[in-house]
């Protein structure tokens, strides 16, 4: 198990306007800085999803993107600009925290807010109509700079000049590896029932974990990663 860390925050997000994005309807393109963050068990007040079906939810409740991966998407030419935070329709921003050092299950203290780390960002194809490239979506599932989730503990603020305390440690399986167990390209098993023991993860993704050991098979990721491309 890793050592617990304290980390401070380079920007807090919110928006709740939706807007059509290249024939999508989007909330990802509303973020704006935010001096306080008011979070609530199911949500972030002035905060909102376009597609509740697949964003949001108890288990979804945050989004945290670290801040550096924007210079490294921008050096692999997968941007068609200059994006900055919040691009990714993020909540918290940081630098110096990613997911080889988060933890699935992970309890985190923010300010008066007590979270917990559920899932990876499982990439969709508005990411790659919102930066301009047709394989951003796959790039980002393949590179596993995705940042991940918060369920939430207990509500309260969260200020900018706040830490993000790690807590407690309940797994020994990382944001990435949870991202790299869950998008291998050949059924596994083994790997998915490892992923499903973590204290923790979100309920979707046991869900789905669950569908392939009883169908023996992966779903197809095509229109996630690309859209209706017909």
């Amino acid at each position: 198990m890793s050592k617990l860390w304290v980390k401070g925050i380079s920007g807090l997000y919110l928006g709740d306007q939706v807007q059509m994005h290249n024939g999508v309807a989007s909330c990802i393109n509303q973020k704006h800085i935010a001096k306080q963050l008011t979070v609530q068990f199911d949500r972030v007040i002035g905060n909102s999803e376009a597609d509740p079906k697949h964003h949001g939810g108890l288990d979804r409740v945050l989004h945290h993107f670290p801040r550096e991966h924007y210079g490294q998407y921008r050096r692999w030419d997968l941007m068609s600009t200059f994006f900055d935070a919040p691009s990714m329709g993020e909540n918290i921003s940081t630098v110096g925290l990613n997911e080889a050092q988060v933890y699935i299950g992970d309890i985190v203290q923010i300010g008066d807010v007590t979270l917990q780390v559920t899932q990876p960002r499982s990439p969709c194809f508005k990411l790659n109509l919102q930066f301009g490239h047709p394989k951003f979506a796959l790039a980002m599932q393949e590179s596993r700079m995705c940042g991940w989730f918060y369920r939430v503990l207990s509500e309260g603020d969260i200020n900018p000049n706040d830490s993000i305390v790690l807590l407690e440690r309940k797994t020994d399986i990382s944001v990435a590896k949870a991202m790299q167990i869950y998008f291998l390209a050949e059924f596994d098993a083994a790997q998915y029932q490892i992923l499903l023991e973590c204290e923790g993860l979100a309920q979707t993704w046991v869900n789905s974990l669950q569908r392939r050991l009883d169908q023996q098979s992966i779903e197809d990721w095509a229109m996630r990663l690309y859209g209706n491309v017909s």
